[in-house]
């Protein structure tokens, strides 16, 4: 079962499961993680569930489409190279464990 470690700001970490197939915004709004809100429900449309992907798993992700990357444009948070949003990554397959950090703002 695939596994996300989710990182605050004050570094304080947890480890949720997520079926194969679930994506990181679902597994942390299902656990009740702090600081990934999902208020557009998936549909890459607010940047509330922005993260920053473990640059070393980055380049196993699929890559970021067209509307994730406007989304991130308009991110609270600083943009950079391993930003992403939740709702657009999904573990399962290749990736079976994955460490992200929760951003300090998200609206």
């Amino acid at each position: 079962m695939p596994t996300i470690i989710f990182e605050q700001p004050d570094g304080a970490v947890t480890e949720v499961k997520v079926d194969e197939g679930g994506n990181i915004m679902r597994a942390a709004v299902s656990n009740g993680i702090s600081g990934i809100i999902g208020e557009c429900g998936g549909q890459a449309m607010c940047a509330t569930c922005h993260v920053y992907v473990d640059p070393q798993a980055a380049s196993g992700l699929p890559p970021v489409g067209e509307d994730e990357d406007e989304m991130l444009d308009c991110a609270a948070a600083e943009r950079t190279e391993f930003s992403r949003l939740g709702c657009q990554v999904k573990l399962g397959g290749a990736v079976q464990r994955l460490r992200v950090n929760v951003p300090s703002d998200q609206v």
